[in-house]
């Protein structure tokens, strides 16, 4: 009984209200934090006031980084559109950056999310001397060939636009430099479903899905046009001297006269690693011409003459593309 009563209690005392004295404050729970603290001051990292402006070296910098590491579309577009003000109007005295700062913080922008952002970064690019992009040739397409192969429809589209820019500017020197031969064929040929099956008794696959919605629009007529345009580069042959006696030769400066170009004997490679065919640089028409021949020329002629069939603009773009195969391989025999 009194073991019941004792129990009774206990419970009874865990709903009954504590009396407060007057005065006395309730007692801290075990968790308290005390928050009473005030700041009497807040120091930012890197916190810089001078009533000073900037340089214009310095905003170039700043933006430029603003363009190549941003994680928001708006900034990248706004520092890009900057950017293109800036050196599209500066005078000739003026600070500016080189493309060798330029290029290599702004190439990755070719596979940017933004339409916005890729739309200024090829502004940007038409602004650049050619000399200086023809020395950085090898960069260029790298990063194109990545866009020519993008999930993305408009990113596909945006890539061909540098391609045809660096094709406009640089001359043959996409197709001489490492890779730009045979790279850029294989991405041509992934871009537009045109690859070998050797599992298939016709020895050609069907058309990969991105390729397939391209066909009916204006994508697919683009793409075979930068082709034919991409192939007239590689495949004409150069000029070449006419033989004089040396009676006739005159002693000419710029013969003797130290490289222009970055890196001019690059193609030999004698410090790199080993390459394979497909990194090769093939300085001339002969060896682009035998690769094309030996890889390519059936998978180009089979496609130029399916969309010719398909008429309209795509078949006005599948018989320019043939053209030009017909006019490259004209004097070619697999024999040289």
């Amino acid at each position: 009984m009194g073991s019941s009563m004792r129990k009774k209690k206990e419970k009874k005392k865990d709903f009954q209200k504590p009396k407060l004295r007057v005065g006395k404050t309730k007692a801290k729970a075990d968790n308290f934090t005390d928050t009473s603290f005030k700041a009497k001051s807040i120091v930012l990292n890197q916190q810089s006031l001078t009533t000073a402006a900037p340089s214009s070296s310095t905003q170039l910098t700043h933006y430029l980084s603003l363009a190549s590491s941003s994680k928001s579309d708006t900034q990248r577009k706004d520092a890009m559109s900057y950017l293109v003000s800036r050196l599209s109007n500066a005078p000739s005295d003026a600070p500016t950056l080189p493309a060798s700062i330029l290029l290599p913080k702004l190439l990755p922008l070719i596979l940017d999310g933004s339409t916005a952002v890729r739309a200024q970064l090829l502004k940007l690019f038409k602004i650049l001397p050619p000399e200086d992009v023809s020395d950085r040739a090898e960069s260029v397409i790298l990063y194109t060939r990545a866009g020519m192969t993008h999930l993305a429809t408009e990113i596909r589209d945006d890539a061909l636009n540098v391609l045809e820019w660096v094709l406009d500017i640089t001359g043959d020197a996409i197709v001489k430099c490492p890779g730009g031969w045979v790279k850029t064929l294989n991405s041509f040929m992934s871009m537009m479903g045109w690859t070998r099956d050797k599992s298939s008794t016709s020895k050609w696959s069907s058309e990969s899905k991105v390729t397939i919605s391209n066909k009916s629009n204006k994508s697919f007529a683009r793409q075979l046009t930068l082709l034919a345009k991409f192939l007239k580069a590689g495949l004409d042959e150069e000029v070449v001297l006419v033989k004089r006696s040396l009676n006739d030769i005159k002693f000419d400066p710029a013969t003797y006269a130290l490289p222009t170009v970055h890196d001019p004997f690059g193609y030999l490679n004698l410090f790199g690693p080993p390459r394979d065919e497909d990194g090769t640089a093939y300085m001339d028409s002969d060896s682009r011409r035998r690769v094309f021949q030996k890889r390519f020329r059936d998978i180009v002629d089979k496609g130029a003459e399916d969309a010719r069939r398909a008429g309209g603009e795509t078949g006005r773009a599948g018989s320019t593309l043939a053209k030009v195969v017909k006019e490259g391989m004209a004097n070619f025999s697999s024999a040289t």
